[in-house]
């Protein structure tokens, strides 16, 4: 294939995945899901497009699944996790072991079954259970912000919280194993736990210090900014401190791998500790993470798509769908609910609503390719069920999620968010945005902005009236339910 051909190519499944997945919305379907079938459609029982690099798929995804991390741990405020910081940790490690051992024993006690067409032995019933035992929750709030739906008790920062930090245990598992296959009698129980222990010790301990120094460093380029001659254009200077966080990302994962520790969970613990740093143009540089992280995901589940052969799916497809159906209402549920057990304040409608999105994404499948790049036996069928367990979790509680957390009284109105207005303040001055939504005790002295009582150092900027937006005054007529942008002093920032 040509260099013209693939450029075209590739503008025409970037595009044709974007305009899918703004419609999926509408129906409630995962993006995941959405961008994983436009790849199908385009693959090799498709439209034809030749693609079955298994290495290049798993370099892409490698980088992709970085990206994703880091800058999930960049939105990740220490504030919001704090409360479910013990529940959020324990279903990334413990639950993920819980999963991958219960599901690791069906498949191993399916594969016995004379009616089956998989006969895996013990290490490689785990290894397949393994690659899917972690969740991928971003499809998820990406319908939940779609729809503006909310979520009670904390529940939002913990499923975050799980998301970021699980897939670096899956990930242990994953190698682990393959090594235990592939090198039978190297690795006892001692040696397990201790390779655990480096991967986890290691890897915090990399990113805190790669992600304080990267801190550091933005804070010299900033200051060597302002001392020039005429000033760095704040354009410029939100670039090349963007440009410069890509870099300690994948410095971040790089030398953590080099040290034998989880790179993974490095990345994430980087991604925290920046994300929560005091620094120059930290709005604009999470903008260009933002879409950064779009474009990671759009193109590793286009490529994803590309890569399976929905034809050899068909062979595995009724274990495939007992196995799915299998982690859903037990391995999941059975994880979360002894994962928990020792929390008291946790609810029952909690418990299950978190049992229910264990959603299966793109790095289960990104996982399954280690298999497949190490010759493990079985690898091929153990691919094309983490993708069939895949389709069929997105398929069923992707789309379920949002009714699902209505009737279990556990959705909200989401909070206004100050950014719906489209107005943004350099990060240099020491004011912030907030939004305040009218009730009828803030109308009881007056409805208009000159009678009602603000606090010190405030200004109301905006009024929003439904989809209406009103520049206010002192005599304009207020509603119960409008929403006011407010302008505040940071001294004065403490709630509305």
């Amino acid at each position: 294939m040509t260099t013209e051909n693939m450029l075209l190519t590739g503008s025409v499944l970037l595009i044709a995945g974007v305009m899918f997945g703004k419609s999926s919305y509408r129906i409630g379907l995962p993006l995941l899901l959405v961008f994983l079938l436009v790849g199908m459609l385009f693959g090799t029982d498709g439209l034809g497009i030749q693609f079955s690099d298994m290495h290049t798929t798993q370099t892409i995804g490698m980088a992709a699944l970085c990206v994703i991390l880091f800058s999930g741990g960049m939105g990740t405020k220490i504030s919001s996790i704090r409360p479910v910081l013990l529940p959020g940790l324990l279903l990334s490690t413990v639950g993920v072991l819980l999963t991958a051992l219960l599901t690791g024993l069906f498949i191993w006690w399916l594969s016995g079954m004379s009616w089956t067409n998989i006969h895996f032995a013990f290490l490689p019933s785990l290894l397949l259970a393994a690659t899917m035992s972690s969740t991928d929750s971003a499809s998820v709030f990406g319908i939940l912000g779609s729809q503006k739906v909310g979520l009670r008790y904390n529940l939002r920062p913990m499923l975050e919280l799980e998301s970021g930090s699980n897939d670096p245990m899956a990930y242990m598992l994953t190698i682990i194993l393959i090594g235990a296959i592939m090198q039978p009698g190297d690795l006892s129980a001692g040696g397990l736990v201790l390779q655990l222990l480096m991967q986890f010790g290691i890897g915090i301990a990399m990113g805190l210090l790669v992600a304080r120094g990267t801190v550091r460093l933005m804070h010299i380029y900033v200051r060597m900014g302002r001392k020039a001659v005429s000033g760095e254009d704040a354009g410029q200077a939100t670039a090349m401190l963007s440009i410069l966080l890509i870099g300690s990302v994948f410095l971040t994962y790089s030398l953590t791998a080099v040290l034998s520790g989880n790179g993974y969970l490095a990345v994430y613990i980087a991604g925290i500790t920046i994300g929560n740093a005091r620094m120059a143009y930290l709005r604009g540089i999470c903008k260009f993470m933002d879409g950064l992280t779009w474009l990671a995901q759009i193109v590793v589940f286009l490529m994803l798509g590309l890569l399976v052969n929905p034809h050899e799916m068909i062979d595995v497809a009724a274990v495939s769908l007992l196995i799915g159906v299998f982690m859903i209402l037990v391995g999941r549920p059975l994880s979360v609910f002894l994962s928990l057990a020792p929390l008291r304040s946790i609810n029952m409608r909690s418990r299950l609503f978190v049992s229910w999105v264990g959603l299966r994404g793109a790095v289960p499948i990104i996982f399954a390719t280690y298999p497949v790049v190490d010759n493990v036996p079985g690898s091929g069928q153990i691919f094309n069920i983490v993708f069939f367990v895949t389709l069929l979790s997105l398929s069923i509680q992707g789309t379920t999620v949002i009714s699902l957390a209505r009737k279990l009284r556990l959705s909200e109105p989401p909070k206004d968010d100050p950014s719906e207005f489209g107005v943004e303040l350099p990060d240099e001055m020491p004011t912030s945005l907030h939004t305040l939504t009218l009730t009828p005790s803030h109308l009881a002295q007056g409805n208009t902005l000159g009678q009602m009582k603000l606090p010190g150092g405030s200004l109301v900027m905006m009024i929003r009236r439904g989809k209406r937006y009103i520049v206010p005054n002192g005599t304009r007529r207020l509603h119960v339910g409008d929403v006011l942008l407010i302008i505040r002093e940071d001294s004065q920032a403490g709630g509305s």
